[in-house]
């Protein structure tokens, strides 16, 4: 009687240390993604501050170089953090990344506007910029690996999909934060000329409390079982001997990150700009396209632990190849609210296929010695060249007078992604998981 009891407090604790480190690790995976996406939300008010007087299509197209440059600089802060992850510890990098993120959102929210100090005003906000993407680069490496190493493996998927709840989520409260100071305490005029500034000043605080959160996370077992077997290569060095593991993080990375960026970043200035909707119609299509996509995150992760990740990633590749033109041709010329909600919900059903599992995916291909490094560098390298550069290449093909353009090269690179889907192995019955080399 005594023993099964004890085995099922042991149980028990070990369930709520799992949920806890989860949790902990998920809410300040949000609070990044808020602070870096705050930028997306806010630009249509603020480029015009940063900016010479011009073209709005062309503003925004200066405001989006900058937010691609913040991907430029990921792929160092990938192998910055899953370095520091993978040396010493995934706890002492993930309070790092958001410290990072906290002075990249002040520094955004104090910079003084072009009509004040000229061009020191873009200078000045792609430095922020350049911050927030060291400290992005690593988040992502750093928390897939973490969400995957505290999930038991029976539920790997659902756990891990949480760490795209909170991504996507971090876009969300980026726009409920405008939609609140658009219909509550602010008019059109005053966000324009100030209001903007207060989301980034209210992500830094977030971040403060995130990063004092995260520095009481436990450091998983996965880390400590593996420190007797870690060698003394640099990170970079040990990534070389994983190649094929290498490139088929960038494959099947390609075409996910495309489509995400193009349903998030982008759909708010398209909706704008081509479906031309209105402020408040933006705002609303958006966030609900977006709680729609974080409800199908842990239900997509859930089916791939019963039926494996890769027939996920296949209904992605085909059914994002199929109809992505349509889709987009056909929400271009809606123009009502309700309408664009329903096709973007319908691309969500199909980008989830990606985004729910690409962690895990990621995760379960590299041995724990390596894991946060091999996540991350490939990663964001990838997104630096097809996810930051979505949205510029989609504004330059509508400045040129080419918009559809843009919806052919998404197709492209999700066909891309495909032929890596069908040809890989199902990481969730070939993990590496247990492998500390």
């Amino acid at each position: 009687m005594g023993e099964p009891a004890t085995e099922t407090r042991a149980t028990t604790a070990d369930m709520k240390r799992r949920l806890r480190a989860i949790f902990v690790g998920s809410v300040g995976n949000l609070v990044e993604w808020y602070d870096f996406y705050a930028y997306a939300a806010f630009s249509l008010y603020f480029a015009k501050a940063f900016f010479p007087e011009g073209d709005e299509v062309v503003q925004q197209l200066n405001a989006a170089l900058l937010f691609a440059a913040g991907f430029l600089v990921r792929p160092v802060g990938g192998w910055l953090f899953g370095h520091l992850a993978d040396r010493h510890g995934r706890r002492n990098a993930l309070t790092l990344s958001v410290v990072m993120m906290c002075f990249g959102s002040l520094i955004i929210a104090v910079t003084p506007t072009y009509a004040s100090i000229g061009l020191a005003a873009p200078v000045v906000l792609g430095l922020a910029r350049i911050l927030q993407g060291l400290s992005l680069g690593g988040e992502y490496g750093t928390s897939a690996t973490y969400l995957s190493e505290v999930a038991d493996e029976k539920n790997r998927g659902f756990y891990s999909s949480f760490q795209y709840v909170t991504l996507i989520g971090g876009q969300l409260c980026a726009i409920l934060v405008l939609l609140l100071l658009q219909k509550v305490f602010l008019s059109t005029d005053e966000i324009r000329a100030w209001g903007w500034r207060v989301p980034f000043a209210f992500g830094a605080v977030l971040a403060v409390v995130a990063a004092l959160m995260r520095s009481n996370l436990h450091e998983t077992d996965a880390f400590k079982n593996s420190r007797a077997a870690v060698n003394t290569s640099s990170s970079i060095r040990a990534l070389l001997n994983y190649p094929r593991e290498l490139m088929l993080v960038v494959g099947l990375t390609m075409g996910g990150t495309a489509a995400f960026y193009t349903y998030t970043t982008y759909m708010q200035k398209f909706l704008r700009l081509s479906v031309k909707l209105t402020d408040d119609q933006t705002t609303m299509v958006t966030a609900g396209s977006l709680v729609f996509a974080m409800v199908l995150q842990p239900i997509y992760g859930a089916i791939s632990d019963r039926i494996g990740r890769k027939w996920l990633l296949i209904g992605f590749g085909v059914s994002g190849t199929l109809f992505t033109i349509p889709l987009l041709t056909t929400l271009q010329a809606s123009h009502d609210a309700f309408s664009a909600f329903l096709l973007i919900a319908a691309a969500w059903m199909i980008v989830s296929g990606y985004t729910a599992i690409n962690a895990v995916v990621k995760a379960e291909l590299f041995p724990t010695s390596v894991r946060a490094t091999g996540v991350g560098v490939p990663y964001a390298l990838t997104v630096s060249i097809f996810g930051g550069t979505a949205e510029s290449i989609a504004l330059w093909f509508k400045s040129i007078g080419h918009e559809s353009w843009f919806y052919w090269y998404l197709t492209g690179c999700i066909a891309v992604s495909l032929l890596v889907y069908l040809t890989m192995r199902d990481t969730r019955t070939t993990s590496a998981m247990d492998r500390h080399e």
